[in-house]
């Protein structure tokens, strides 16, 4: 068990409707020690890869993105849901849909910070249906960028998203796997990785 299936374990509730909080620690408040973990198990993950950009989707995305663009020495770039009057100039446009909030938004990447030169790690928290990386694959290959690989803090490995993403031949690395759970016993099963 690594250390953030640990930490899952410890601190994660499992809710009805496949849902897994981790918001103790990951995505409201936020374990600074754990996400500096993340940042360097990502660069590690990923070190034979020339990042040149990371990229992730507001807002919970961001926490985790960070760690790693800092371990990389690289800019993090986030796709926003709304456009707003201090966003100017052209933009690469994606519609995502979220598996949580049930909604879906268009997101936006100004045209300014993502070029043909770039090579790109894609990072968020959560993986279920993929339509979020999906969104931010089309953005990275709308500005011609290279993807170079997509890391996530936890897939629910019994959703479609990492076989989705995986059969469109995608390097993608999940720090914690979750294959099953159950709300009323709060039991959570993790894939095993090597």
């Amino acid at each position: 068990m690594n250390f953030l299936e640990e930490r899952i374990i410890k601190d994660g509730i499992v809710k009805p409707g496949n849902v897994l909080k981790v918001d103790a620690f990951l995505n409201h408040q936020m374990d600074i020690s754990l996400l500096d973990e993340i940042g360097h198990e990502f660069h590690r993950r990923f070190a034979d890869c020339p990042i040149t950009k990371v990229l992730t989707i507001e807002a919970s995305g961001i926490a985790i993105a960070y760690p790693v663009a800092s371990a990389f020495g690289v800019p993090m770039v986030f796709a926003k849901k709304s456009k707003s009057i201090n966003i100017d100039g052209e933009m690469y446009v994606a519609e995502v849909e979220s598996f949580t909030h049930k909604n879906k938004n268009q997101v936006v990447v100004s045209k300014r910070f993502l070029g043909p030169e770039d090579h790109v790690l894609i990072i968020d928290d959560f993986l279920a249906n993929g339509c979020a990386l999906q969104g931010l694959i089309s953005i990275v290959e709308s500005a011609g960028a290279t993807v170079e690989g997509l890391g996530i803090a936890v897939e629910k490995g019994f959703q479609i998203g990492g076989r989705v993403i995986r059969n469109l031949g995608y390097r993608l690395e999940s720090l914690a796997i979750v294959d099953a759970m159950d709300d009323e016993t709060g039991e959570i099963t993790f894939r095993k990785q090597d």
